[in-house]
């Protein structure tokens, strides 16, 4: 009866140490690249204007949204926000990601974007803004991932189907 028992230490140093016997190299030393090779560093898509493009979509919208580093200036369709997107809930919607990586006012933003209603369109500029904002800085892709900014909202309006009065109600009911 004096049959050794490994402790759960001792396993992952066994385990530790034979996956660097196999990872060692032809000389036999073991490096860290053997090991575990880092990721290499996201480079920046940055184009010959020193702007960075995305294309954001929500519902309907599809926009096209390029950033630059300027004043802060967000244009729309060739208007301000303040002219395109009248309420101030859409406008605010429009700075979300800028303020999540505390970049507000420090690039400006051109957009051109169609389709949908102006919620969508909105909703769509954000995503847009997002997504350029991580080819010009690639560092700010986990604080934009984890706020939410980079997932395209896949909700759209569901179909309006034959024999139905919408896409899911029924014609009235007459008894007589």
């Amino acid at each position: 009866m004096s049959d050794t028992v490994e402790t759960p230490v001792e396993k992952t140093d066994t385990a530790l140490s034979s996956a660097l016997e196999g990872a060692a190299s032809a000389d036999g030393s073991v490096t860290a690249e053997t090991v575990a090779a880092p990721a290499a560093p996201v480079e920046p898509q940055i184009d010959a204007q020193g702007r960075a493009y995305a294309t954001g979509k929500r519902k309907n919208a599809i926009a096209r949204v390029w950033i630059k580093p300027g004043t802060g200036l967000i244009t729309v369709n060739g208007k301000t926000e303040e002219v395109f997107f009248a309420r101030p809930v859409l406008r605010m919607v429009l700075r979300q990601p800028l303020i999540a990586v505390e970049r507000n006012g420090q690039f400006d933003v051109v957009a051109t974007v169609s389709g949908g209603g102006l919620s969508g369109q909105a909703g769509a500029v954000r995503h847009g803004i997002s997504k350029s904002l991580t080819y010009y800085e690639p560092g700010l892709r986990g604080v934009l991932k984890s706020g939410g900014f980079l997932t395209r909202d896949s909700r759209v309006v569901e179909r309006k189907k034959y024999g139905r009065a919408k896409a899911r109600r029924s014609f009235q009911f007459s008894k007589r």
